[in-house]
């Protein structure tokens, strides 16, 4: 999945997200009827203590459509571990509205967004928070066919560039460039629409900014060596969290069990993902059929060990991580207030390891 697509969506969807009235859809929707009035209160009581507890149905919006980010996801429905709390997830992919609208609003009780939408969200006061870091490190960059000779920041100038037109392409392009001494200004940025890399590469750009776990992997496949530029590589305020795990305040408030149960069972699914690589991406590949095998392997075996990294546990999340990206986006005047960072994202529901 490229970064275009996917930031695109967040950012688009921040400016629909309702900052009131999140309601809930995550209540129990599978209760049991009554009893017979002519069965008698011994059978009744026998029977109530030996059915099995239903599950809480709860929906997760993902940021796009399915790959080796949410695998955790999915093998934590396929094992079984989310029902083993009590929970019966459907994973569903965002449409229209965006995950962060979705979980916002109450039709989802969880998400995935990233850490550079919901700094903007907050600071429009928009109630979701962040459970989890997915990716312990940014693994996204700018990256170009080899032919393009672009193995510094400072080779971007007189390419082109194709993304989405946000103003955080061009800051994050100067960010990097600016230590190596380039100039961001000799640098032609096109919008590419709806076009993926492959195509836009080939077509009337250079590079783009992408995700190496799936676009980077696919190019290895294709035969099309890349030149990657990380950006956590060349400036540490943009080493973010991208994706998070999202759920709303009203969840938080209303029910705090559930947030655990579901960050206990995702974490172990997570879990599985980096302990059993080639397992899970047998599980997303046979979750959603439409996904190329050979990528969701590849992919996973690369992405696997990055999930957790040098973190103590899966998920974790650190505040300066928050405040250093927040930080420079208000110094480059694209925020205009600072971000309250504690009321943005939290640990409290991961489990202890």
């Amino acid at each position: 999945m490229g970064v275009k697509k996917s930031l695109m969506l967040c950012l688009t969807c921040i400016l629909s997200l309702s900052i009131a009235g999140c309601g809930s859809n995550n209540g129990n929707n599978g209760g049991s009827s009554a009893a017979d009035s002519t069965t008698a209160p011994e059978s009744s009581a026998a029977a109530a203590t030996d059915a099995p507890k239903p599950l809480t149905k709860i929906k997760v919006a993902l940021d796009w459509t399915p790959n080796t980010n949410h695998t955790g996801l999915y093998a934590a429905k396929e094992l079984g571990y989310y029902e083993e709390e009590g929970l019966d997830v459907e994973i569903v992919q965002p449409g229209a509205a965006g995950a962060d609208t979705m979980v916002t609003s109450g039709e989802a009780a969880f998400g995935i967004s990233a850490q550079e939408a919901l700094t903007l969200a907050r600071l429009q006061n928009v109630p979701i928070v962040s459970i989890a870091a997915i990716i312990q490190h940014n693994t996204s960059g700018f990256a170009a066919p080899k032919d393009r000779k672009i193995t510094s920041p400072k080779d971007f100038e007189g390419k082109t560039y194709g993304g989405w037109g946000s103003p955080a392409e061009e800051a994050a392009m100067k960010a990097i460039m600016d230590p190596e001494g380039g100039d961001v200004k000799k640098v032609k940025l096109v919008n590419i629409g709806e076009a993926d890399y492959f195509t836009a590469v080939k077509r009337d750009i250079d590079f783009a900014w992408i995700f190496y776990a799936w676009t980077g992997i696919e190019a290895e496949l294709r035969g099309e060596p890349l030149d990657m530029l990380y950006l956590k590589d060349y400036a540490p305020q943009l080493d973010y969290y991208t994706p998070v795990l999202t759920t709303s305040e009203k969840e938080i408030a209303e029910q705090p069990e559930l947030v655990k149960a579901f960050l206990k069972a995702t974490s172990k699914g997570y879990q599985y993902a980096i302990d059993k690589p080639e397992e899970a991406a047998a599980i997303l590949t046979k979750a959603v059929p439409d996904l190329d095998p050979k990528l969701v392997l590849a992919s996973q075996k690369w992405l696997s060990p990055k999930y957790k990294d040098d973190a103590a546990r899966w998920g974790e999340q650190k505040a300066e991580v928050w405040q250093n990206y927040a930080d420079w986006m208000y110094g480059l005047k694209l925020l205009d207030q600072k971000l309250d960072v504690n009321s943005t994202f939290t640990n409290e529901f991961l489990p202890e390891n």
